[in-house]
């Protein structure tokens, strides 16, 4: 593992290319270049923080392994955002304002990720989220990038594999009204599965704090649906599908990349979520050399198995910096054009930048078989 491991650090720098325009020098007044990052780390949604800072940490430890970047070691500083609004704007401020950061890596959930990106695109500070999949966080600046999917692609997505792989003509779906990724993925679904020539039979929604899901889930018994979109975390998922369940609900479950982590939330009754379907950014099965490295460098680290979270903080994390390497500049407009510009290899997929700064890459299908998350297929990329 160890010459593996060596060999994964060699190749950092050399995997992918990026174009650039108008690129300045670097400051050489600077003893390191400075990136902030700002996740969830003690707060709901620490699972996800935790996960992606681990991943871009992982990232950042190998070009530093490697020489670091512009000649430079790259210092990291993060700080904790507490999934709150009001912390994030304050770890971005302290970055920028006292760490006087040059770029910037986060948030995990969107709402703290559109907080920070409306103050990076005011500082004009190149930032990319590695999980914010809210549709509209990158169209606030042209400094606003993401490494993950949008909302949007995933309910059209899930609603093309309904149609076309599951053959399903009906479909029920379960709406967090108080969260916007689960809004973002419905709205999508049911516009995408309507115009196939499918029916949506029953809508249901439900509230973040609420845990007793029986009376709205006996609407969802009644409607016999083919298939059954529940767009969410994996907690609630688990919750979810275990009462479904009880009550003998026997359709097929499918949701977006919300759902990675709840094989291991439901390792107590996986018959729960067994035969369900999810789409997400990347799969340990794939079995690239980038991705075979990036996971057995990862659990050597971290003593666990990078979920895709973890992925997608080493993918933001790379596309950032090799913005930097091309361009030789720490300038923020010439890491902005350059990251515009990105055609990179990296852990989720080949990845290039679409107009609003999305990223155009494949996806993955997982099914969850035997209590394990399987690769079903891969589809093409998502513009």
């Amino acid at each position: 593992m160890k010459t593996r491991k060596l060999l994964a650090i060699a190749l950092v720098a050399m995997m992918g290319t990026l174009s650039f325009v108008g690129c300045q020098k670097a400051d050489a007044s600077s003893d390191t270049i400075k990136i902030g990052g700002s996740f969830d780390l003690t707060g709901e949604a620490a699972q996800y923080g935790i996960a992606t800072s681990n991943g871009v940490k992982l990232a950042i430890d190998e070009y530093n392994a490697n020489g670091g970047v512009l000649g430079k070691q790259i210092e990291f500083i993060l700080e904790d955002n507490k999934a709150s609004q009001v912390d994030a704007t304050n770890a971005f401020k302290k970055l920028v304002d006292n760490n006087k950061v040059i770029g910037f890596i986060g948030s995990d959930i969107s709402s703290t990720t559109e907080t920070i990106a409306n103050l990076a695109a005011e500082k004009n500070i190149p930032m990319i989220t590695p999980t914010g999949t809210k549709l509209g966080i990158t169209t606030i600046g042209p400094n606003i990038f993401r490494a993950c999917y949008v909302d949007p692609a995933q309910g059209e997505l899930l609603a093309k594999f309904a149609t076309e792989d599951l053959k399903a003509q009906t479909a029920a779906v379960m709406i967090n009204s108080e969260q916007d990724y689960s809004t973002g993925i419905a709205e999508a679904f049911e516009a995408a599965f309507t115009a196939a020539g499918g029916t949506v039979v029953e809508k249901v929604n439900y509230g973040k704090n609420d845990v007793d899901f029986k009376p709205i889930l006996a609407n969802i018994k009644n409607a016999n649906a083919d298939v059954v979109v529940i767009p969410d975390y994996y907690e609630t998922i688990a919750t979810i599908t275990t009462q479904a369940r009880e009550i003998g609900i026997t359709s097929t479950f499918i949701g977006g990349d919300g759902w990675d982590g709840v094989t291991e939330k439901t390792v107590n009754n996986p018959e729960v979520v067994e035969g369900s379907y999810f789409v997400n950014h990347y799969t340990v099965e794939d079995d690239a050399v980038i991705v075979q490295d990036f996971i057995s460098n990862y659990k050597a680290t971290y003593d666990a198995e990078p979920n895709a979270f973890a992925a997608l903080g080493y993918d933001a994390a790379k596309i950032l910096i090799e913005a930097i390497k091309t361009c030789e500049s720490t300038e923020a407009d010439a890491i902005t054009a350059a990251m515009q510009n990105t055609s990179l290899d990296c852990v989720t997929g080949h990845i290039t930048f679409d107009e609003n700064r999305n990223p155009v890459k494949s996806v993955s299908v997982i099914e969850i078989k035997e209590g394990q998350n399987t690769l079903y297929k891969k589809l093409d990329a998502v513009k």
